[in-house]
């Protein structure tokens, strides 16, 4: 029997989901320069007809995957923008971040391709739209950083430079998980957030000066 419009539909739904899953697995590993539309047809199990039938060419296919990319970072910024208490807000953010990366769902990929995007510019205004949307985190990041240290919260430090330091220590352990695999060290949460509580010794040295 024919299939009917819904489950075309689906087909075509899991076919672009299968495509674009497999397309950020060949361009983290690869690189953009590097991988062709053959490749990623091999790695998501479909002809390269049925690709091009989704995405015009592989630039297509890859903007497609930043403008995913640029709606995340939105989000994460809008969530990280609301009101709570600032060392909370950082570790639930680091938490997830560790566990995408554990849980190894692609998440790991997905931020390299990120990265790519900033230095392959494909389309032309790929780089600047991403810069647009991550400067915009990292301004809601240093904002919940000063929030903590005027809460007592966060050791003293430009909160600018110590949420470029914070996201510059993910993507190198990011970077690390896809090159490695099982060869990485599994990120610590705690050792993560030392950088903004200063160790044990400086949280003792707090909770001195809070209770005396």
């Amino acid at each position: 029997m024919p299939r009917t419009t819904e489950q075309n539909e689906a087909l075509r739904s899991a076919t672009r989901s299968a495509v674009e899953t497999a397309a950020v697995r060949v361009f983290a590993h690869r690189g953009f320069a590097a991988t062709n539309v053959r490749q990623i047809a091999a790695e998501a199990g479909v002809s390269t007809g049925s690709i091009y039938r989704h995405y015009a060419s592989k630039e297509e296919l890859f903007d497609e995957l930043i403008e995913q990319a640029s709606r995340g970072l939105v989000a994460v910024t809008t969530l990280l923008s609301t009101e709570g208490d600032p060392l909370s807000m950082i570790r639930s953010f680091t938490e997830v971040y560790v566990a995408d990366l554990a849980a190894n769902n692609g998440a790991a990929e997905f931020y390299m391709v990120i990265n790519q995007g900033f230095t392959t510019d494909t389309p032309e205004g790929t780089a600047a739209r991403l810069a647009a949307t991550q400067g915009a985190l990292w301004r809601a990041f240093a904002l919940i950083i000063g929030r903590g240290q005027a809460a007592g919260q966060i050791t003293a430090g430009d909160p600018t430079r110590m949420a470029a330091h914070y996201f510059a220590m993910l993507a190198g352990m990011t970077t690390m998980h896809v090159a490695l695999r099982e060869g990485s060290a599994e990120p610590d949460v705690d050792l993560i957030l030392r950088m903004f509580t200063g160790g044990p010794d400086e949280d003792r040295s707090r909770a001195r000066r809070r209770t005396g």
